[in-house]
């Protein structure tokens, strides 16, 4: 008899455990970060190879809570693009990347998002995310360094930077998986169609 009520209770501490396990579980899934690339379009303006894309970029409930707190988010885009080689590895013709960043000012309550010395500012950190999410006119290369009617194979992701955060958050965002935000590589391709002879 002792021993079936011991049984028992050890059933419904286990129950338990797993119900707070998936409640757990739930709660992370809600504020899980995400990021995908959903658009990427090769285009030559001005004698460059630029890049346009867009992506989708949610962020764990950590890290918009630090973003909020005044600590810089640095968003990276990197591109690859490569032609086929029959005899050797394939060849890299450009691989680039684009740093933008998001900051909060606690004191005037400001949102900015910052490429370089330029920046934009914004009303919120959803406002931020929506621009860090499209990518117009990035000149990634001179058009004359691709051979016409070649196919060219190109991959691009999104991630957020955490090497660029300040050291003792560095080292916290490393071993906490709410920083971990990187997107699958998407692939694209393009070739550049030799201009029309002149009549």
């Amino acid at each position: 008899m002792t021993l079936s009520l011991g049984a028992s209770r050890m059933m419904r501490q286990v129950f338990l455990a797993l119900l707070a396990l998936c409640a757990w579980s739930w709660a992370s899934f809600v504020w899980a970060a995400d990021a995908r690339i959903t658009r990427t379009e090769p285009l030559i303006i001005d004698g460059q190879i630029t890049m346009d894309l867009d992506a989708s970029v949610s962020l764990s409930q950590v890290v918009r809570e630090a973003a909020g707190r005044g600590v810089p988010l640095y968003f990276t885009v990197d591109l690859k693009i490569t032609s086929a080689r029959w005899w050797w590895l394939n060849k890299v013709i450009v691989d680039t990347s684009l740093t933008r960043r998001v900051t909060y000012n606690t004191v005037t309550q400001q949102w900015r998002v910052a490429s370089g010395d330029l920046f934009l500012p914004v009303a919120s950190l959803d406002e931020a995310l929506a621009v860090i999410s499209q990518v117009r006119a990035w000149p990634v290369a001179p058009v004359d360094r691709f051979a016409t009617d070649t196919r060219y194979d190109g991959k691009v992701r999104i991630r957020l930077d955490t090497s660029q955060l300040a050291r003792p958050m560095r080292l916290d965002a490393t071993n906490r998986g709410a920083w971990s935000l990187t997107s699958p590589w998407a692939s694209f391709d393009f070739s550049i169609r030799p201009p029309e002879s002149a009549r």
